[in-house]
């Protein structure tokens, strides 16, 4: 019975940490299309007691933490609704977000794992994910700035702010569903990516005419 109720215990322990993995990548990977509105989605969800963090990260729920991210959402958004500055901003949001992606990720691991697994996993998981899908967005927006001068910039902005909010949310709600989604996002953006990368070694060093 004894060697039952360890296995079992045991087998919640892993449970648990692969569901708080997939809530934080997720949550991570929300940063990559807006960096602050996961945050102050977080905070809403931990003010409210919907969403449990460990002690030492119980101050993103506080009141100051929610005004501070509401804030910092508010001005994100608004300055990419902005032409030029839209595309300005990307050069400076990239490195923030697999920096708050890199948080978010920690902040949601079980508190009994190591500080250095803590903070490995949510380098590479957290931060690396959300990197690239900002890294995606900003080809893309690049992309719609040649072909539309920057007029399509604004839808373009108003899909990842919703992608951002809605992406959150489900990660809160249906941590598994949100990480299917993510693993999806991060292929695709990955393949994205490399291309645009390998596109831009080409054309470099193909000589002009």
């Amino acid at each position: 019975m004894d060697t039952v109720g360890i296995d079992s215990l045991d087998h919640f322990t892993i449970v648990n940490t692969i569901i708080s993995l997939l809530l934080g990548i997720s949550l991570s990977t929300a940063s990559g299309f807006r960096v602050f509105v996961p945050l102050l989605i977080m905070s809403i969800a931990a003010g409210t007691g919907f969403l449990d963090l460990p002690t030492n990260f119980d101050w993103v729920g506080s009141n100051e933490s929610l005004i501070v991210f509401a804030v910092a959402s508010l001005l994100e958004v608004g300055a990419y609704y902005i032409p030029v500055l839209d595309n300005i901003l990307d050069t400076i949001a990239t490195p923030l977000a697999a920096a708050v992606g890199a948080f978010i990720t920690a902040s949601t691991v079980p508190p009994d794992m190591s500080p250095l697994v803590q903070w490995t996993l949510a380098i590479i998981a957290g931060g690396g994910s959300a990197g690239l899908i900002k890294s995606l967005t900003s080809i893309f927006r690049v992309g719609s700035t040649t072909a539309t001068g920057g007029l399509a910039n604004p839808i373009f902005a108003t899909l990842e702010l919703i992608s951002s909010i809605a992406l959150s949310i489900l990660a809160i709600v249906l941590p598994i569903l949100a990480g299917f989604i993510v693993l999806g996002l991060l292929i695709f953006g990955g393949f994205k990516v490399r291309r645009f990368i390998f596109k831009r070694k080409v054309d470099s060093t193909t000589p002009s005419t």
